[in-house]
């Protein structure tokens, strides 16, 4: 029996009904309507390295897709320091990634003096919150993950905005808010989109959904395999300004080259340009209308769902026809002014721009009403002025504010006004007793005003009795004790509207004299290389978004054919011509020495040995002397020895420092009637890197003078001022127009304003002595 029993037992477990899991199921016996659907396994959250995978009976496990995701900041990193402070920005959406945008995720870090209990990371999107929590990672970046409601996200532009409130733990004095800080990383936030359609893009202006990287950066690859023809390269140039304005991102590069990079990049658009033989092997996916007619559209890559512009037809006419209707959805006249600046991608509202007098409400400007309880209160807003602004020397503007503090705000507190991060004005608080200010003047000084975007910053200091007792266990009050309203008034008075020549802050900021050439810009480049490509078409695709508009471009070969034109010049320095730099006051024996040091470190400690020399040379005897007087002056009068001279000093030809990668210098042309702008670096691979580098608006927005020079190592630009200039006039002669001019430039000539006062006190004098000669009484 048991042997019975044994093989009984042994035929069972090779059966199939052995082989099923426990427990014991019988839906393998059902008919095929009855069975039931297999459950839906829930997605887990996904990280960097995370994978989905789905077991069936039939196949291995197989990794699937990792959900596309699109980076939120448009700048390395964002900031969010003191008591108080937000951030806005808005980012383009396709209509399939605003139906899949499913969640948003984001990593930070606090100081370690935030309080975590009473401080409070919050984001929003379109106005709505999705999420908020306390600041606690002070110790690692901690990742935070929010669902984005159905509906929330639109096509087109999204508001996202990051808000920070802190307080510290321990410590009550103004000094210690700028302990306050959280920081948010690039490469950690994100939206997470559901499905594959959101990676395609369909239309010309999905361009503007390409975003940033990981780093904050964008980059349009443009292959073009004629690149390299002189012919070509008037058209290559107006299709970079064509994307880039399109994309309008902070930190924006052009790449050429002649084969195709790697596909699907977070922040990158791989544009094909050319014939249809000539893209054929680069792309097996080409329309098969590139054969016969004009083609700009996106098509499939090898690469699933990464997006390839495609620019092509049967000839170089066709593909500057297909070039042609991407930069046409930006053209606008050149005589037209603008209205705005379009700062939105990397800072909401969009910012006005003032042609002479003008009143601006803070809530036209994204200042809101605010209450605060604590101690330091900081709000910002934009505004932006044009390339022929000339007031920097006794202009004012008022801010009307309309404010209230309580009696607790004591006296000693004060209001600072802060212009492109310089001191402008401070007014103090003298009330005791609280009080409403209802469009107190606060007179802001126009010296550091720039063309194009300014940015303003409003700060409260306040000080009151609890804060400086600081009780230690005592709880902060939240009760308000200063409030700012946004009918409050930003007044740009009329100003003297004149260019200068050179100013390469107007040309940075507004694109000037170039935006409104009425003749091609004349372009000059050493060789046609794919880096001195990169290099012309990243410069001169951040010259027309300043601009607003893309302009039209001529190469030529000869630096004579340029005279009378706006021109620019860009390449290595050993290649440019001696008659150029000459002109641009550039010392030509740089030519073969700039770049020459074997490591930058090297150019490092030169330039400290010879500023330590200066030092020395300056410390002792009748020099020592003069130069304390010169500061004494300048700390004090805000006048220089240049400002007292009646002829401006000769400039010594200009050396760039070994420290430096990239120079920009601006100057007449022989004839003075025209602008030259030379953009140089001691190779073609460091003027390329040097280009994209200054073409962040971090860095580009500090760009003016005479010559700007960029050095990696330290990531600064240093800025040599224009000693002398000319005016060049771009107004309709007018009285008012003349007197504002007049004003201005003597309040920069003071010796010659002081010889023209006493000249006419003199004359005044001769006059009245003349007059009372014959019409006095004789004693």
């Amino acid at each position: 029996m048991n042997r019975v029993l044994a093989l009984l037992m042994t035929f069972l477990a090779g059966s199939p009904a052995a082989a099923q899991p426990s427990p014991f199921d019988m839906s393998g016996e059902r008919p095929a309507e009855q069975r039931p659907a297999p459950p839906v396994q829930q997605a887990p959250q996904i990280r960097d390295n995370d994978q989905r995978s789905g077991n069936t009976e039939a196949s291995a496990p197989r990794p699937a897709a990792q959900p596309f995701r699109r980076y939120l900041l448009p700048f390395p990193s964002l900031s969010l320091a003191g008591e108080a402070e937000e951030r806005a920005w808005s980012i383009y959406l396709t209509p399939a990634q605003a139906e899949a945008g499913r969640r948003i995720t984001f990593a930070y870090q606090n100081a370690i003096v935030v309080a975590p209990e009473a401080s409070v990371l919050s984001v929003l999107v379109n106005g709505k919150l999705v999420g908020e929590g306390e600041v606690q990672a002070a110790d690692v970046p901690h990742e935070r993950s929010y669902d984005i409601p159905p509906g929330l996200l639109r096509t087109g532009a999204n508001e996202i905005r990051f808000r920070a409130r802190h307080q510290h733990r321990t410590d009550c004095t103004i000094q210690s808010t700028y302990e306050l800080w959280t920081e948010i990383s690039s490469d950690s936030a994100f939206i997470t989109f559901e499905g594959d359609e959101p990676r395609a893009l369909s239309a010309i202006e999905d361009i503007q959904a390409i975003g940033a990287n990981e780093t904050g950066r964008t980059q349009f690859n443009i292959v073009a395999p004629a690149l390299e023809q002189p012919s070509r390269v008037p058209m290559l140039m107006r299709l970079a300004q064509g994307v880039a304005l399109l994309g309008r991102m902070p930190a924006q590069s052009i790449v050429f080259s002649r084969d195709m990079p790697e596909l699907g990049k977070p922040g990158e658009l791989t544009i094909l340009a050319g014939t249809a033989t000539e893209l054929q092997p680069l792309l097996p996916s080409l329309p098969a209308e590139a054969a016969t007619g004009t083609v700009a559209a996106f098509a499939e890559s090898t690469t699933e769902h990464a997006p390839v512009l495609v620019l092509s037809g049967p000839d170089w006419a066709a593909v500057a026809a297909a070039i042609e209707t991407i930069s046409a959805a930006t053209e606008r006249p050149s005589d037209v002014p603008r209205d705005v600046i379009k700062t939105e991608r990397w800072r909401l509202p969009q910012t006005p721009l003032v042609f002479s007098g003008r009143r601006l409400r803070f809530a036209e400007l994204g200042v809101a009403t605010s209450e605060f309880s604590g101690r330091r209160f900081r709000t910002a807003l934009q505004v932006a002025i044009p390339s022929d602004f000339y007031a920097d020397a006794y202009g004012e503007a008022t801010i009307l504010l309309d404010a209230a503090y309580t009696e607790a705000v004591r006296p000693g507190s004060r209001i600072d006004v802060y212009v492109n991060g310089n001191i402008a004005t401070t007014v103090p608080l003298e009330a005791s007793a609280g009080g409403i200010l209802r469009h107190l003047p606060i007179n802001v000084t126009l010296r550091h005003l720039r063309p194009g975007a300014n940015l303003i910053e409003l700060e409260a200091v306040l000080l009151t009795e609890a804060d400086k007792l600081c009780a230690p266990g005592s709880a902060a009050s939240s009760e308000p004790r200063f409030a700012l309203f946004d009918t409050s008034e930003f007044v740009m008075p009329d100003f003297a509207r004149v260019a200068r020549r050179p100013d390469l802050a107007a040309t940075s900021g507004s694109a000037y004299p170039y935006r409104g050439s009425a003749d091609p810009v004349a372009l000059y480049m050493d060789r046609a290389d794919a880096d001195t490509l990169s290099a012309a078409a990243t410069f001169i695709a951040r010259l027309a978004v300043a601009g607003g508009r893309p302009m039209q471009m001529e190469t030529i070969a000869d630096q004579l054919v340029a005279d009378g034109r706006q021109a620019l010049f860009i390449g290595a320095m050993p290649q440019l011509p001696k008659m150029v730099l000459t002109q641009a006051g550039i010392d030509t024996g740089s030519q073969a020495s700039w770049g020459s040091a074997k490591d930058v470190a090297q150019g490092r400690n030169t330039q400290t040995a010879l500023d330590e020399w200066q030092t020395r040379v300056k410390g002792g005897g009748w020099r020592s002397a003069v130069v304390d007087v010169e500061s004494w002056i300048k700390d004090n009068f805000d006048i220089s020895l240049n400002s007292l001279r009646l002829i401006s000093e000769a400039e010594a030809p200009f050396v760039p420092p070994d420290t430096a990668t990239l120079l920009v210098a601006q100057s007449a042309n022989p004839a003075e009637n025209a602008t030259w702008t030379v953009v140089a670096a001691p190779s073609p691979k460091l003027l390329r890197e040097g280009t994209a580098a200054i073409a962040d608006t971090s860095r580009w927005s500090k760009i003016s003078g005479h010559i700007a020079t960029y050095e990696p190592v330290e990531d600064k630009v240093t800025v040599t001022p224009a000693r002398r200039f000319d005016l060049v006039e771009t107004q309709p002669p007018s009285f008012w127009n003349y007197r504002l001019i007049a004003a201005n430039w003597l309040s920069t000539n003071i010796l010659f304003y002081a010889v023209a006062l006493v000249s006419l006190a003199v004359l005044l004098g001769l006059a009245t002595a003349a007059l009372l000669g014959k019409l006095g009484r004789r004693s």
